[in-house]
């Protein structure tokens, strides 16, 4: 029993000295995305499924719960937003070559239609998120649309 307590007491002197160590925030704003909005032009409905869907992860703006601020989950969170910026980050668009950008597109397209995105752990506790059956075919039809305009400049002239 008294090793039991002292793991407790333990545990819970590394819980609140984990609370101290700093976990940088992702927090550019959404003017970041604005050559991303600018070249792909999404429907006003689009774009608010981007928003609440994608933006948290695959941007420089998150909007953060309330319990990011409490390891380790904001260490799970910190890693989490930073693997999916590695994947696609909308607001680095301009930096990606018109074949990266076709390719992104028909991942992103590929991801939704399989409902690998949003991640199910998002939308559980971002049940706004959530895609229904319409808002997956439009941000699908958004998608291959604005795919048109980087196949075509890949087109050899």
């Amino acid at each position: 029993m008294v090793w039991v307590k002292r793991i407790l007491m333990l545990a819970l002197v590394a819980l609140l000295i984990i609370q101290f160590i700093p976990v940088e925030k992702n927090e550019g704003g959404y003017e970041s995305l604005d050559n991303f909005l600018q070249e792909t032009k999404p429907s006003e409905e689009v774009a608010g499924i981007l928003k609440s869907s994608c933006y948290d992860c695959h941007s420089n703006q998150t909007q953060y719960p309330w319990y990011s601020n409490l390891a380790p989950a904001s260490f799970f969170l910190a890693d989490h937003i930073e693997e999916g910026k590695e994947y696609l980050n909308f607001a680095n668009w301009e930096s990606y070559s018109a074949k990266r950008k076709d390719h992104k597109l028909d991942e992103l397209i590929e991801e939704v239609e399989h409902g690998e995105m949003p991640l199910e752990s998002y939308t559980l506790i971002h049940a706004d998120a959530k895609l229904s059956a319409e808002q997956t075919e439009a941000l699908i039809n958004w998608a291959k649309a604005a795919r048109l305009i980087y196949s075509k400049a890949l087109q050899p002239q």
